[in-house]
């Protein structure tokens, strides 16, 4: 396929989280930011992709448009693997892991979205799947710090019919009080992001032991990439898991390696896209790991992952994120009931962002 051109931009959606914001991110996260991917073909198929960018959307779209658009505009791509392999190589002086990444993985969605299209068959079909399967999500919560306040939320997702709540919380105060609302209508997991020394999360560990009904402890230290010190943590009881913050395989492969985790947690819009993503699969299957995809995104990023979680049916849970966004990006009312999904039979991943929405929301400045 030749590509006749490549486009990003910037949007920026409000959203409520039912709490005061703060904890998980650096200041108030109050908005998604993704750097929307378009990509064109001489025959005029499109094909979309997202690139991570909460907080730095700037810095993503600045390598996709100064990097990487002069290498794809006007070139044929036979392969997308080879094609993301080499672009790795072209600019790994500027960083295997992060931003370049992130940069990366959007448009190797777009071009995956738009092979697929040009051969007429859902992305899922492409990599290898056989037929449509509804998919389970689980509501992942932000944090927010105050028993009472978690402790609501909990309820809430419980009434729209969640039984798998993931809570952001890093006092376990806070978390035992989720537990005792939950009350065994739920599993209940803990993503503390990198919170947590290595002493602190054998003792919480203990805890969370003695609660029951915990599914797995995420990312509980930094660097989340000391993968001796998280191997060093596991064991019998809660199960460890991580990886949205390990780009590329290569990492992946590394962790599995050194026993790091039970469960691994690649994000397709910083990986390195779908292609790493699928390469990460073939490591988890051999080393024995269940995949729980990282997918708190509302665009072609969750539709990417929908798709990659029907072709690898051994794929776990898919995270959703629990908050209310001022507007959808992609209209995925097609496509859900509840905390259930089941993507569609059209090419690609099926739907396309809203225009309306994008212009709406669109950052001009």
């Amino acid at each position: 396929m030749k590509i006749k051109s490549l486009q990003t931009r910037i949007v920026e959606i409000p959203f409520d989280d039912g709490g005061a914001g703060l904890g998980i991110t650096p200041s108030a996260w109050r908005s998604f930011e993704t750097v929307l991917v378009r990509v064109e073909d001489t025959d005029g198929n499109v094909g979309w992709g997202e690139g991570f960018g909460y907080f730095v959307p700037e810095a993503t779209r600045s390598v996709i448009e100064t990097r990487i658009k002069p290498l794809l505009e006007g070139a044929t791509v036979e392969s997308v693997e080879a094609w993301t392999r080499q672009t790795q190589k072209l600019l790994h002086i500027f960083g295997r892991y992060g931003i370049t990444m992130f940069a990366i993985s959007g448009v190797d969605m777009a071009l995956w979205d738009l092979k697929a299209k040009r051969a007429g068959v859902p992305l899922y079909r492409l990599l290898g799947g056989e037929a449509p399967a509804t998919l389970t999500t689980y509501a992942s919560m932000t944090r927010y710090g105050h028993p009472e306040v978690a402790a609501t939320v909990c309820e809430r997702a419980l009434a729209e019919g969640f039984r798998n709540i993931k809570l952001h919380e890093i006092a376990m105060p806070v978390i035992e009080a989720c537990h005792a609302t939950v009350n065994g209508r739920a599993s209940i997991s803990v993503d503390v992001n990198c919170a947590w020394d290595a002493e602190t999360t054998r003792a919480n560990l203990q805890r969370l032991n003695a609660l029951g009904g915990i599914e797995w402890l995420e990312e509980p230290i930094f660097p989340p990439e000391d993968f001796a010190t998280l191997a060093s943590l596991r064991g019998p009881g809660v199960p460890l898991a991580a990886g949205e913050n390990w780009c590329t395989a290569m990492q992946f492969r590394q962790a599995a390696a050194a026993g790091a985790v039970d469960y691994l947690q690649p994000s397709v819009s910083k990986v390195g896209g779908i292609t790493e993503f699928v390469e990460i699969m073939g490591i988890a299957r051999e080393a024995k790991l269940g995949v729980l995809p990282h997918s708190p995104y509302f665009g072609p990023g969750f539709l990417a992952t929908l798709h990659l979680a029907t072709a690898f049916r051994d794929t776990m849970q898919v995270e959703y994120l629990y908050v209310d966004p001022a507007a959808w990006l992609i209209d995925l009312s097609s496509i859900r009931d509840g905390h259930t999904f089941c993507v569609s039979d059209a090419p690609g991943i099926g739907l396309e962002p809203d225009e309306a929405v994008v212009a709406k929301f669109l950052r001009t400045a």
